[in-house]
């Protein structure tokens, strides 16, 4: 169970990486802006007190296993990473630069500490169950794996496909996270595939299914501990999320998936960013 000292040390090291992620696309001109902003709570939570991992040892065979299906909010991704210490932070103003490790969207042959490269939505979840069914095959009971989608991403049949795969071998060393944002790239979800009731459609599916607040931390680590309790079956988090979470002027405007600020709007975020950073702090001093 976390401690309120715990929970803040969250809220602020999330608040933090929300401002590297607007610095880090402001520099690189290109990339997502709405995903991984809403996110970052999530990853925070994941990489600072939920996964089994060794930045000083990122090959080590037991580590838990993130995979990130939605490659384009792969800023959070790198961000958690750089200061959860993989790298150095100053490495993510080399964003969608040429030569860069940190490409628009993960390559694992530039950054080989990521689980998978991805970029066509729909292929993290399958990618995650074969990694879980390896692992019940080898009867390596040592780890998790964690599949990040998007909510989006369920258009994509292969999504379908993994959810049916998983439940058949019932993968209880698999946890799936929906970002359920309710966006995509040309506007909300329900209008341009109607997703309708994910939680139901994923219990039809027999999985353990969990809908909760994705910017809850305790809510958070407690859906995940009871997906950990879970014995004949695979686990997803729906994570109810606000895209653009930490800017006002970008929270819940699909127009914000794709695009990055420019300077005024980079300079108008960070300042919003870091007050809220200081109001946080100062509440429990």
């Amino acid at each position: 169970m976390l401690t309120d000292n715990e929970v803040i040390d969250l809220e602020v090291k999330a608040n933090n990486i929300r401002e590297s992620i607007i610095s880090m696309l402001l520099e690189a001109g290109s990339g997502h802006t709405a995903g991984p902003l809403g996110m970052a709570d999530i990853f925070s939570l994941l990489y600072f007190k939920i996964l089994k991992h060794n930045p000083k040892k990122p090959d080590w065979i037991d580590r838990d296993r993130l995979v990130l299906s939605n490659g384009h909010i792969c800023p959070v991704l790198y961000a958690t990473m750089a200061h959860v210490g993989y790298f150095e932070i100053s490495e993510l103003q080399t964003l969608r630069k040429f030569g860069s490790r940190l490409q628009g969207h993960p390559h694992r042959e530039y950054l080989p500490i990521l689980e998978n490269s991805s970029g066509p939505l729909g292929s993290g979840l399958s990618q995650a169950v074969g990694m879980a069914l390896a692992d019940k095959i080898s009867n390596n009971s040592e780890r998790y794996i964690y599949a990040m989608l998007s909510d989006g991403e369920h258009d994509e049949g292969n999504t379908w496909e993994g959810i049916m795969l998983g439940a058949k071998y019932k993968l209880n060393n698999l946890i799936a996270i929906v970002d359920r944002n309710h966006i995509q790239i040309d506007g909300n979800t329900e209008d341009i595939m109607p997703l309708g009731d994910l939680k139901i459609k994923w219990e039809s599916f027999n999985w353990h299914v969990q809908e909760v607040d994705g910017h809850n931390f305790r809510a958070m680590e407690d859906a995940i501990n009871e997906a950990k309790s879970v014995s004949d079956k695979p686990s997803v988090i729906i994570a109810i999320t606000i895209p653009g979470r930490g800017v006002k002027e970008f929270e819940r405007d699909y127009k914000w998936h794709g695009k990055p600020p420019n300077y005024d709007e980079a300079d108008m975020a960070l300042k919003e960013l870091r007050t809220l950073g200081g109001k946080i702090i100062s509440e429990h001093q």
